[in-house]
């Protein structure tokens, strides 16, 4: 990648990053774990910054987070909410990003590659951020279930909708056309 393409990545990733912590602010507290836009960026990022950048801006995101930046749902920080009732969704927000972004890579801007993808990774969210709650909150599984994945399910699908509709509007804007911006190597899906 040429330094102007890993320049201009770096500073859509750390928009990715601003972005997620934005959606923080979105927060509707229902019980332990609240709705939030968050995942919506996630899902977002993966689509247009590939699995790699994508990462790397959750990752700062959460590293922001860990230092205390009120950047967390409910303007919290702090290693705390990394190892309380949301952690799992946090660290599955990595996984979210990873997955989705490899997903968007192969598919050359076709939806019916991109969606399945995002499905994927808000189940990978709801797997690890469940099996958190479960272990920090000590609900049996039906509850944990209850609570943090089926109140979230309408919602998510909803994100993922509007992720794709706004990765198609950004892309051809940020220059980010598939395989090519930001995807060195990465053959066009046919």
């Amino acid at each position: 990648m040429r330094p102007n393409n890993q320049l201009r990545m770096l500073v859509y990733a750390s928009l990715m990053s601003a972005l997620i912590a934005v959606g923080a602010f979105v927060s509707i507290p229902i019980g332990p774990v609240p709705i939030v836009m968050q995942n919506l960026f996630v899902l977002l990022a993966g689509l247009l910054l590939g699995r790699n950048w994508a990462t790397i801006s959750v990752a700062v995101y959460l590293l922001a987070g860990a230092c205390g930046l009120p950047v967390f749902a409910g303007a919290s920080g702090g290693i705390g909410r990394l190892i309380g009732p949301t952690g799992g969704y946090l660290a599955g927000f990595l996984a979210a990003a990873y997955i989705t972004g490899w997903g968007s890579e192969r598919a050359g801007g076709r939806v019916a590659i991109e969606i399945p993808a995002m499905v994927v990774a808000s189940l990978a969210v709801y797997l690890l951020g469940v099996s958190w709650l479960k272990v920090v909150t000590g609900m049996d599984w039906p509850k944990a279930v209850a609570v943090g994945m089926i109140p979230f399910l309408l919602g998510d699908a909803l994100k993922i909708a509007a992720a794709v509709i706004l990765a198609r509007t950004l892309r051809p804007i940020l220059s980010l056309n598939y395989p090519i911006g930001g995807h060195p190597g990465v053959r066009p899906a046919k």
